[in-house]
């Protein structure tokens, strides 16, 4: 199996949506239902962690009262 870590984002949710299928779909034996639950709890947290990190990352364009063009941090206050 692919280390989580080296995953982008879409690889690693698209794991994540597989697993969940064969989950819903009971598919798998018990034992190995276990497993990629694990996997899919970890493969979660990798798409939470990257998205907050792209979060972080956007910036809200302001335009300041003398004509300029400038970022600041994105608000979440909206």
């Amino acid at each position: 199996m692919t280390d989580i870590k080296s995953l982008s984002f879409e690889a690693a949710l698209s794991e994540l949506e597989n697993i969940v299928s064969k989950l819903e779909r009971g598919d798998a034996p018990l034992e190995e239902s276990i497993d990629i639950y694990e996997r899919g709890a970890r493969l979660k947290k990798h798409c939470e962690g990257k998205l907050k990190a792209a979060q972080l990352k956007v910036d809200k364009i302001v335009l300041a009262p003398n004509g300029d063009i400038k970022t600041e941090p994105l608000d979440n206050d909206g």
